[in-house]
């Protein structure tokens, strides 16, 4: 895991939108003697891609995949302008470096902006962009990515990258270690946070150890959006999601733990990225209801025989 500081600084690099015709200022991340630039493509500038980083990733662009993918990547989208670009970025220049076949799901959802044109122009042929004619939520967004995902392995992580991707090689060797779901967790040991407020800590403190007695779940972080699933295990646990807001990662995790799966808790660098879409108070409201409705749902028997 690296260091906070690393992070803010990959994160805060990643921030501004850059166009298809920019170069980036910043030096390249892979800096090889016979580095090529980038010519007129917004992910690889974004991420600052050059050498072989590059030349992974313009196969990965070019090249559709003919087989399953060993992995797949489901982001959740909503109004992401300004964010979705450098995120793609990212997570291909980290992606495409660990040599298995992968794809991108960007599950749109509802976008007012031009959050599904920008994923459209970049013409990555891996990259598949579901689209939805309405506002769902998050975890309506999420259900849709991860049923449609081919993968092997499925993360779904948030389209700010304040988990950043990096995170996600320990979690892949995790679930290599015989577990089922493998979750990024901000309050694990090791695990750290920036820029996080202390309204939200302390919001977050206080629901971990309401969750705990009432849902019987030995996981300290439920809420963070960075999470590993075998592809299975992803088909049965969204395929009975009915939670379609901020608290589906709490039913998600609930079920896998009712239904025997072995889930993992690994500690990741926690960024509080600009430009949150989460009202704090609300989102804490409709938690508390969703804790009851899914306390509910299984006292009526919905989540039988899924």
């Amino acid at each position: 895991m690296m260091m906070v500081q690393e992070q803010v600084a990959v994160a805060e690099a990643n921030t501004a939108l850059l166009d298809p015709g920019q170069t980036a200022a910043a030096e390249p991340v892979d800096r090889q003697p016979n580095a090529q630039a980038v010519p007129g493509d917004a992910a690889a500038t974004a991420a600052h891609m050059a050498g072989d980083t590059y030349t992974r990733y313009l196969r990965w662009k070019a090249e559709p995949l003919t087989a399953q993918p060993y992995l797949s990547i489901v982001i959740p989208a909503y109004n992401e302008s300004e964010r979705i670009v450098p995120t793609i970025g990212a997570i291909a220049a980290y992606v495409c470096n660990l040599e298995k076949p992968w794809e991108l799901l960007i599950a749109d959802d509802g976008s007012k902006d031009n959050t599904v044109a920008l994923c459209d122009e970049l013409e990555l042929t891996n990259l598949r962009v579901l689209k939805a004619p309405q506002n769902g939520g998050k975890g309506s967004a999420v259900q849709r990515g991860m049923l449609s995902a081919r993968g092997q392995v499925v993360l779904f992580a948030d389209a700010d990258n304040s988990t950043p991707i990096e995170e996600l090689g320990a979690m892949l060797q995790k679930i290599d270690q015989d577990y089922d779901i493998v979750i990024g967790s901000r309050a694990a040991s090791g695990a750290q946070e920036a820029h996080r407020s202390l309204l939200r800590r302390t919001m977050s403190a206080t629901l971990r150890g309401m969750i705990r007695p009432i849902f019987n779940l030995n996981v300290s972080d439920t809420q963070c959006g960075f999470k590993l699933f075998r592809c299975a295990v992803a088909q049965r646990l969204f395929g009975a999601q009915t939670i379609m807001g901020f608290s589906f990662d709490l039913e998600i995790l609930y079920l896998a733990n009712k239904w025997g799966y072995k889930i993992g808790e690994q500690p990741v660098t926690w960024i509080d990225a600009p430009g949150s879409k989460v009202d704090s108070k609300k989102e804490i409201k409709r938690f508390l209801k969703d804790m009851w409705r899914i306390k509910t749902n299984d006292f009526k028997g919905v989540y039988a025989n899924k």
